[in-house]
């Protein structure tokens, strides 16, 4: 009912004024918004899966929210998952090329993955984006540049019976 009513009201106004143009495309849908809050929230809690299903919600709700695709990024890079934030970050970099977050996170995943190639790519794209100094920069070459930590336990075999 409130949404007939509200597209009524904004016929109404496209209707009186030719000048009035649709929303604009930045503008995200509040529910998105808040459901995108909601998933940074139980993310902050360590509740990475809770926060997916929020993150997942904004999308629902709004599949323009880059913060979303960004927010479900983070959320699977603590599950330990860094191919499926792989995937979300470029999900988020569709939609908006220059989002320094996004390029950084995917940059880190990719290092995680052991794609240090890609992750320069990241790297230098910030790089040109900050004009400044660019904290995002100097995370992502800290990551680049960091020792890689072999695991101390050997591998667990498990034996198993035929």
């Amino acid at each position: 009912m409130r949404i007939t009513l509200g597209l009524a009201l904004l016929g109404l106004g496209l209707g009186l004024s030719g000048t009035a143009t649709a929303a604009s495309d930045d503008v995200l849908n509040p529910v998105s918004v808040r459901m995108a809050e909601a998933g940074r929230a139980a993310l902050a809690k360590g509740d990475a899966s809770g926060a997916i299903d929020n993150f997942e919600a904004a999308l629902a709700s709004d599949p323009k929210n880059v913060g979303a695709f960004t927010g479900i990024a983070q959320s699977y890079e603590k599950l330990g998952l860094p191919g499926k934030a792989v995937k979300y970050y470029r999900e988020a970099l569709a939609l908006n090329p220059s989002d320094i977050a996004a390029l950084e996170g995917q940059g880190k995943a990719y290092v995680a993955r052991g794609a240090t190639a890609r992750a320069q790519v990241n790297l230098a794209r910030i790089k040109a984006l900050c004009k400044t100094d660019c904290s995002a920069a100097t995370r992502l070459e800290a990551a680049l540049n960091a020792p890689v930590v072999a695991s101390a336990e050997p591998a667990k075999v498990v034996a198993t019976k035929n």
